[in-house]
């Protein structure tokens, strides 16, 4: 489950990305972090989402808007009928995209709001999510200058769902680029590639080119959280994965995600997810 950087390239007279995913034989798990909003819809699928720290089921509909730099993927299970496709209608613009228009027109101020709730990822209430539906299908088949004024009401509209779920608790800062987020993204790709691994604060220091105290300082301002609490809580979310994907034992997934103890695993799974393993594979399960 190694984490990639995803880059995306717009269509010749567009300002903003999107795809039409469709895919028979389900959506894969991939792991990957873009500097993009991105909104998606899921069609016809229900499986795992992980944004972040978070781990949850999705189902038909499901709805989610993605701050920049948030890893994230699904993974799907089975499709609602097996004769179609599994659909992800996907939506990617810039944070300069969206500032040029809150900054331009009073109306969209809604909009700027609704951005700053989805650094942590935000699932949109089932209610608004089917009222948003036939819009965002609608706008994969219009003209560019159409589908721009879409997407724009799309975003307003779903500005005004009270009810949107904040998903992550890891939350990356949202930065522009320079030297201070290479280095960050360069600490991160090592976490995500290497968390099975035994990790120390003066590795990632040589990866950073910081010391371990201006790591230390960079990582809490970038992330909210220590490198230390970072890295269980990927531990963690990588083992729900395998709970809930695999057949293997908790003993073979707590040495995969890097625990040498099975106590300490369970101890520290526990405190995230206030039940034992073994009990939310079974309560995923069931659900």
């Amino acid at each position: 489950m190694k984490l990639f950087r995803e880059r995306l390239s717009l269509a010749e007279g567009a300002s903003w990305a999107m795809l039409n995913r469709r895919l028979a034989d389900g959506i894969p798990f991939q792991w990957h972090h873009h500097p993009e909003y991105e909104l998606t819809l899921t069609l016809n699928s229900r499986g795992q989402r992980f944004i972040g720290d978070h781990t949850g089921r999705y189902d038909d509909g499901d709805l989610v808007l993605i701050g920049p730099n948030l890893a994230h993927t699904w993974s799907s299970i089975e499709p609602i009928d097996p004769s179609q496709p599994h659909v992800a209608l996907v939506m990617w613009f810039t944070q300069d995209w969206a500032d040029r228009l809150t900054e331009g027109f009073a109306e969209l101020a809604g909009i700027a709001g609704l951005l700053r709730r989805a650094t942590a990822g935000l699932h949109f209430s089932p209610a608004m999510a089917r009222q948003a539906r036939p819009q965002i299908e609608a706008l994969f088949a219009q003209p560019n200058i159409e589908r721009l004024l879409s997407l724009v009401s799309v975003l307003s509209l779903l500005a005004e769902d009270a009810a949107a779920q904040p998903l992550a608790t890891i939350v990356p800062e949202h930065s522009a680029a320079g030297p201070e987020r290479s280095r960050m993204d360069r600490v991160l790709d090592h976490l995500h590639h290497a968390y099975a691994s035994p990790i120390t604060l003066a590795d990632l220091a040589d990866v950073a080119a910081l010391s371990q105290s201006g790591l230390h300082r960079t990582f809490l301002r970038h992330t909210g959280q220590t490198v230390s609490q970072y890295l269980t809580r990927l531990r963690i979310g990588q083992a729900c994965a395998l709970l809930t994907g695999t057949e293997q034992s908790v003993t073979q997934i707590a040495g995969a995600v890097g625990y040498g103890s099975l106590a300490n695993f369970n101890r520290q799974f526990k405190a995230l997810k206030a039940m034992p393993p073994r009990q939310y594979r079974t309560t995923f399960s069931r659900n």
